[in-house]
């Protein structure tokens, strides 16, 4: 089984490899900015600067509250601040419509985090634009989750599948499979379950997790 010293390393290695373009452009921008004399070409180069620090930060507050301790240590999280993280990414990506159905104002931490990498998994799917359906319910003592990508060429690695049925072997867990692994660990450790269905112009994610006790009602 993954350590969890691995898999965190795992985790911030796909962090990085994430942050790794918006941070390069602000770098490189700024190098454009310092030897740029020409007032519309500055002009330009900081709204390549301000493009860039937006997604650097629309990303990394999605993945404090999709891998870490954000939205406090509390049983509960604000649907509104996992949608907020959810929509900057979509609009960072452009060409997706993204659209919610969720009543709850808020849900356990474990189906956060789930919805939301789900919901990074379905719009990386994207390649080329189209439709993201998230949505998520109380239902029976359970939070029912699912997330689905509908578009002109869905793009899905098939390991991801497995990783998130925990059907994928220890040694081909990687940094791109890690936050797969990590909420089927979730699922697991919270006695639900995920699974997927992808055909080539639609993803279907979903989850079923069971309501912390003394939160049920």
């Amino acid at each position: 089984m993954t350590s969890q010293t691995d898999l965190a390393s795992m985790l911030c290695s796909r962090l990085c490899h994430d942050m790794l373009s918006p941070v390069g452009a602000l770098a490189n921008g700024l190098e454009l900015l310092a030897d740029e004399q020409d007032p519309e070409m500055r002009a330009r180069c900081v709204e390549l600067l301000e493009q860039s620090a937006k997604i650097s930060t629309d990303k990394l507050k999605f993945f404090r509250l999709a891998f870490g301790a954000a939205g406090g240590f509390g049983e509960n999280v604000p649907v509104e601040e996992a949608q907020d993280v959810v929509n900057a990414l979509a609009s960072d990506a452009k060409r997706v419509e993204l659209n919610w159905a969720i009543a709850e104002s808020s849900l356990p931490k474990p189906a956060v985090k789930v919805m939301l990498n789900l919901s990074q998994i379905a719009l990386d799917a994207l390649v080329r634009g189209g439709t993201l359906d998230i949505g998520a319910e109380k239902r029976d003592g359970n939070v029912e989750i699912v997330a689905r990508a509908t578009g002109p060429k869905i793009a899905f690695d098939e390991t991801i599948g497995k990783a998130l049925q925990g059907e994928l072997s220890e040694a081909d867990i990687s940094s791109r499979t890690a936050a797969a692994h990590m909420i089927a660990l979730l699922a697991e450790e919270t006695g639900g379950g995920l699974q997927y269905a992808v055909t080539d112009e639609a993803l279907v994610l979903g989850a079923v997790l069971p309501e912390p006790e003394g939160m049920i009602g």
